[in-house]
């Protein structure tokens, strides 16, 4: 191991199992925060410490510690909730959060607002529901995403499955979770032996998406880890297996970007675990731990070659890459509205604003899915674009759920909200992430009111244009494969990309710098101009972009 290994490298193989001093943390009665080193370990146990920004200036005036708490994300493979366990969501939320369920872009959930002291009764309840928050966060395999819609496929059950597995596979091995947050396990004597983690874990976050074409509604090549699921003569065969994606980049820096999965080649459905166990301990074993804006896995594909990588997941797993399979996406955003799969079971997905599930603005979303989930006639499942889809529900319980979704005001929101807005994507940032240098969720939609504007002008209503936002570059939201892209780069002002396509398979490229609000909309008025006038057919505008050479 390097002796320049960053400092977290060392936090994580003194942490005795990613324990710590978190028991000590939490015990503590004189803060709200936690110890400095278990700041990075409390992410492995799917929290981060955060605080709240907006108050910040008024707390130091007034010699106050900031207003502390932590944020949550729960580990569900797949956006899979039953009622049972929605109903505990909703009364966590209720109890001990900031009131808000926030649908993240990875398939799940996270909340926000809770008090140190309310830690463990949260988890105590995660429990109880069969749920928990392991590996959500932290330099390990994060939540395992699916095509979320059971109508893409009669696979689909199959798909979601395996994403429940590998969840599993790659999951940590260390007990400390139960022990310290649970407490239903006594404190280990020793650490628990973990071969693929051992005790220093991944260089970074590791990410797994398996899309089923013809959707591609995960972005499966923004994963560490991308499978696309190859289906023929209605059975499922196996993957088109890549690795490489990621999204984060920092400002300033050019030695990091975005990127896109490369494609390795197809494996049968039966070698799919070797295959994705060995991609993760490659990168453990040749990922970048000195420097950990250059760790993740797509900095080690770059630096060692794909050639390289691919031989090197060969030679472990014991399984030959097979030529690529045929496939084909043709979308990437949520069917709005009712669906039934092939076994007659309906879906309803509701279009939920950036992904923040509240009762306002005469929309009642979370008194709608709570009277669904005491009522135990559907289940629940998020989409990677931030919405709900109410699931599993029976021929004859059908119109109950319409009923109540037409009560509160859920389907008359789905349906007038335009075809912008319903593609439209932010992240979280202010004010509670620390990272984020601008707004994104809370003002995207006051600027997708301006933008419904300038479409609602050139007559372009019904383009479905891909539309993310994020405070920072990170990319949470996926800026860098949206036609038009928006990265925070200080209170007010964002980096502007556009060109990437309609599908998840071409990322954008930067256009302008440093814009605000009044330079933005002077930009995309030029640009909606041009695209109205002389845009080809039914040609998109990120096609329109390339074409037209404007970035």
């Amino acid at each position: 191991m390097s002796i320049n290994e960053s400092s977290t490298e060392k936090i994580k193989k003194a942490s005795r199992g990613l324990r710590g001093t978190l028991l000590e943390s939490l015990a503590d009665e004189h803060t709200g925060d936690i110890r400095e080193d278990d700041k990075a370990l409390v992410k492995f146990h799917g929290m981060y410490m955060q605080d709240d920004r907006d108050l910040r200036e008024e707390r130091a005036a007034k010699k106050l510690d900031r207003l502390w708490a932590f944020m949550v994300r729960l580990r569900l493979p797949g956006g899979f909730l039953t009622a049972e366990q929605w109903e505990m969501l909703h009364g966590v939320t209720k109890d001990y959060t900031s009131g808000t369920i926030k649908i993240t872009t990875r398939q799940t959930v996270q909340l926000h607002g809770i008090l140190k002291r309310h830690a463990r009764p949260t988890h105590q309840a995660f429990n109880l529901a069969g749920l928990d928050s392991i590996a959500a966060c932290g330099d390990v395999n994060r939540n395992v995403l699916a095509s979320a819609h059971p109508d893409v496929s009669p696979v689909h059950e199959e798909v979601y499955q395996t994403a429940v597995h590998l969840s599993t596979l790659l999951k940590p091995k260390t007990r400390a979770y139960y022990e310290i947050f649970v407490g239903s396990e006594k404190v280990a004597e020793k650490v628990e032996e973990d071969p693929l983690y051992q005790d220093r874990y991944l260089p970074r976050k590791f990410k797994i998406g398996i899309a089923i074409p013809p959707q591609n509604d995960i972005d499966v090549f923004a994963n560490d880890c991308a499978l696309i699921a190859i289906v023929e003569n209605g059975r499922l065969i196996g993957y088109n297996v890549g690795a490489g994606g990621g999204m984060g980049a920092t400002h300033g820096n050019s030695a990091t970007y975005p990127r896109l999965a490369s494609l390795f080649g197809f494996v049968k459905k039966e070698d799919l675990d070797k295959v994705v166990y060995e991609i993760a301990t490659v990168q453990r074993d040749f990922g970048n731990r000195e420097d950990r804006k250059l760790s993740r896995l797509k900095y080690t594909i770059d630096r060692i070659g794909i050639e390289v990588y691919r031989t090197e997941v060969e030679k472990r797993s014991g399984v030959k890459f097979e030529p690529l399979k045929a496939y084909t996406f043709t979308q990437r955003t949520d069917d709005y509205g009712w669906a039934k799969n092939h076994e007659g079971k309906w879906y309803y997905t509701a279009f939920v604003e950036n992904g923040r599930v509240l009762d306002e603005n005469g929309v009642q979303f979370q008194t709608a899915f709570l009277e669904i989930a005491k009522s135990r006639k559907a289940n629940f499942r998020f989409t990677c674009n931030q919405n709900i889809i109410v699931s599993d529900v029976k021929e004859q319980d059908r119109d109950f759920i319409e009923t109540i979704l037409q009560k509160y005001n859920i389907i008359q929101h789905t349906a007038k909200s335009s075809v912008l807005r319903k593609s439209a994507i932010a992240c979280v940032a202010l004010n509670t992430c620390a990272l984020a240098l601008a707004e994104s969720q809370r003002y995207l939609p006051s600027l997708i009111t301006k933008i419904e504007s300038l479409v609602g002008k050139y007559q372009l209503e019904n383009e479905d244009i891909s539309i993310r936002m994020t405070g920072c570059p990170n990319g949470c939201a996926r800026p860098y494969m949206a036609e038009i892209g928006f990265v925070g780069t200080s209170l007010g002002h964002y980096n502007m990309h556009i060109g990437a396509d309609a599908l998840g398979t071409r990322m954008n490229k930067l256009y302008r710098e440093n814009l605000d609000e009044a330079d933005i909309l002077v930009e995309l008025e030029n640009l909606l101009a041009s695209f109205a006038n002389e845009k080809n057919g039914n040609e998109a505008f990120g096609d329109f972009v390339m074409r037209k050479e404007l970035v």
